[in-house]
């Protein structure tokens, strides 16, 4: 083999790992920053309270999403297992959104967080009869922060005892 065709098959070699390696994407961390945040989610605890004792109000969403995290259904299963032993409760679900966005759009987002939330209830036992739902999009934030932390503990589902 001549000496060009091994420079030629060299040269082509490393322009396609350029090629390749500008090709490939960034794979997004999960790992907890701060310890209260995987990815954009919140995992904290200084913003939740309790339905009862042993049982968080809240569950969180990621940005711009209404899909249940495996913590949030850990927390709704707990949830489902009181509003089981005590039938007497009705509840409203909560839907909140962090401050960006329109009003409409954080409304409605809310909106479909708290329905997520009441769907799972309801695959669980639990009568639809019992359970509203309303939305305050981004009108109620838990923390006025502007930055990724206090937009994560705002996008919330919020389960609380109905009067």
């Amino acid at each position: 083999m001549s000496f060009s065709k091994i420079l030629k098959n060299t040269f082509l070699f490393i322009l396609l790992s350029f090629i390749l390696t500008a090709c490939a994407t960034k794979k997004t961390s999960t790992t907890k920053i701060d310890g209260q945040m995987q990815g954009d989610v919140y995992t904290g605890s200084d913003t939740v309270e309790y339905l009862a004792k042993g049982v968080p109000d809240r569950v969180f969403f990621a940005t711009n999403e209404s899909i249940l995290t495996t913590m949030s259904r850990d927390t709704l299963r707990k949830q489902a297992a009181w509003l089981r032993d005590n039938s007497n409760v009705n509840v409203v679900l909560e839907g909140h959104a962090d401050e960006r966005g329109t009003r409409e759009y954080n409304l409605a987002l809310g909106e479909r967080r708290a329905n997520a939330a009441k769907d799972y209830l309801i695959t669980y036992g639990i009568s639809s009869d019992r359970i509203s739902v309303i939305s305050y999009g981004k009108e109620r934030p838990v923390d006025s922060g502007s930055n990724p932390l206090s937009w994560s503990k705002n996008r919330r589902s919020v389960t609380v005892k109905a009067n």
